[in-house]
């Protein structure tokens, strides 16, 4: 890794505002020569609906819209330009200086302690010219505190360690010492990115996706006409060779076999996309991701900032032997959506998934907790809520279809071994430094938060809870994703829900508040 570009004179910052003595010429570092041609590209995708229409209307035989064309497209042109002449950045003291626009000025001081998430992005065209956007996140803005397109790759991985070094500077050893030598935590060849493919969804999620969109904008009719059309030539076909019901079974069985291999076969190729090179490193208190294949994705966030941790383990997760963890780390709403950090191991096996959870928590003794177990009668209220919707949906089909229509009830028995199954794998367990949450059976996970972290807690009951003695104690951290599993200890007998709630509330009230 280089080193920074040299830092600006340091300059004594005011008690209640920036740095003292700041002014537009103390930023004049410059972005990348090439910084106004992705600026252009990012503004095209914003126009490019108008422009679509623009164009498609001057081929309709008026000229003057392909002209208006050329005008937008020029407009854009010299608003990338303008950006890259007139923005500058540097270093000053303890923040990071930028100044932007000429007619209209703009001077930003940004603290580094201000910067909790540091990341890097490269698409193809950016790995073409040695670039790298740059965007610098808070923990609660709506928007990243800065975004640099684009800086040369040497000067952004400069500027990533500058950050790294000076933010945060509890996170500095006892004797003082700023420590950046990279330390290894996790790194996946290959081979386990395919395994992770493989396992996860994310092909079934794109096609998912492409289907309602090509709904959305009126496709549907194209896609059931071909689909129509290739039924009636598979029908036609097979009739002509006098097929039976059972060829008609193994034809559907094969066809729907086809379609899951070409599935996962997307979901290995997104995978490779997304996660090939993954690596995992430790930077003093700070870790670092970077993975990719065409485009390069490296982000950066101090471990101070992880809030929870998931661990997951699926059924496919246990066929290949491996699990998933990833973290909740409080950023900004526009880091949330880029997932910023979230994988600390896409995929892993138990073993190595435990090891780095001891080595980034090694007061919290993961591996020796001690789990609680639930009473196991809690089966019932898991199996509750799935029998009764299976009862009405089974009364429906009764009296539509009649007496075919309750077959459905065949699941019941099936869903009372999952409540089961799922019962006899809840626990919870409460340790000097953490506190963690498990569940499920078929696809089962593991959610923890160290104590200091939560920010609420809050004893919930139902109706039915009230008439069984029962609550479910909630646990809220910062930066929770609302789609995850949430951390909860359900069905407790309401004594021992009240005892531990008592427990954590003293636990935090006797602690500094930890940022």
């Amino acid at each position: 890794m280089t080193t920074e570009p040299p830092p600006l004179p340091d300059a004594t910052r005011a008690p209640d505002g920036p740095p003292a003595g700041v002014s537009a010429e103390d930023a004049d570092h410059r972005l990348h020569p090439m910084s106004w041609l992705f600026v252009l590209v990012q503004q095209v995708k914003s126009f490019i609906i108008p422009l679509l229409v623009v164009l498609v209307a001057g081929r309709r035989g008026d000229n003057m819209y392909e002209l208006w064309g050329l005008v937008g497209v020029g407009a854009l042109v010299l608003v990338s330009l303008w950006q890259y002449f007139t923005y500058r950045y540097g270093v000053l003291g303890d923040a990071l200086v930028i100044r932007s626009g000429l007619l209209e000025r703009s001077l930003r001081v940004i603290p580094f302690a201000r910067i909790h998430n540091v990341a890097l992005q490269q698409n193809l065209l950016h790995r073409v010219f040695g670039v790298a956007e740059v965007r610098l996140e808070s923990a609660g803005g709506q928007k990243p505190e800065a975004e640099m397109r684009v800086l040369k790759l040497d000067k952004a991985l400069a500027l990533e360690a500058l950050v790294r070094r000076r933010a945060h500077a509890g996170d500095a050893p006892a004797d003082g010492a700023v420590r950046d030598e990279a330390e290894p935590l996790l790194y996946l060849p290959t081979g386990e990115v395919v395994r992770l493919g493989l396992i996860s969804n994310r092909g079934m999620v794109v096609v998912a996706a492409s289907v309602a969109a090509l709904f959305q904008f009126g496709g549907g009719d194209i896609v059931e006409d071909y689909a129509e059309q290739g039924v009636r030539q598979a029908v036609g076909w097979a009739g002509d060779h006098s097929y039976g019901t059972s060829e008609y079974a193994i034809g559907a069985i094969a066809l729907l076999l086809v379609l899951l291999a070409l599935v996962r076969l997307l979901s290995v190729v997104l995978a490779l996309l997304q996660f090939h090179g993954f690596t995992l490193t430790g930077h003093g208190r700070r870790l670092t991701v970077e993975r990719g294949l065409l485009g390069r994705w490296r982000t950066s966030a101090s471990r101070r900032r992880i809030q929870a941790w998931t661990l997951t383990e699926t059924v496919l997760h246990r066929l290949f032997r491996r699990r998933s963890l990833d973290v909740d780390i409080a950023v900004s709403q526009h880091a949330q959506q880029q997932r910023a950090l979230r994988e600390l191991a896409p995929v892993a096996t138990p073993a190595a998934c435990d090891d780095l959870v001891d080595r980034l928590l090694p007061h919290a003794a993961w591996t020796g907790l001690d789990w609680q177990p639930l009473p196991k009668a809690v089966w019932w209220r898991i199996f509750l809520p799935g029998a009764l919707v299976t009862g009405a949906i089974t009364a429906l089909l009764y009296l539509r279809f009649g007496a075919p229509g309750l077959w459905l009830l065949l699941w019941l028995p099936w869903s009372a071994f999952k409540a089961r199954k799922h019962a006899r794998c809840m626990a919870f367990a409460l340790g000097d430094e953490l506190v963690a949450v498990r569940e499920g059976w078929w696809s089962r996970h593991w959610r923890f938060a160290e104590i200091d972290k939560l920010q609420a807690l809050r004893l919930g009951r139902s109706p039915l809870d009230r008439w069984l003695g029962s609550t479910t104690l909630f646990l809220d951290t910062a930066g929770a994703n609302a789609l995850g599993p949430p951390l909860r200890i359900r069905f407790l007998p309401d004594t021992q829900a009240r005892a531990l709630y008592d427990r954590l509330a003293e636990s935090l009230s006797r602690r500094p508040l930890r940022w």
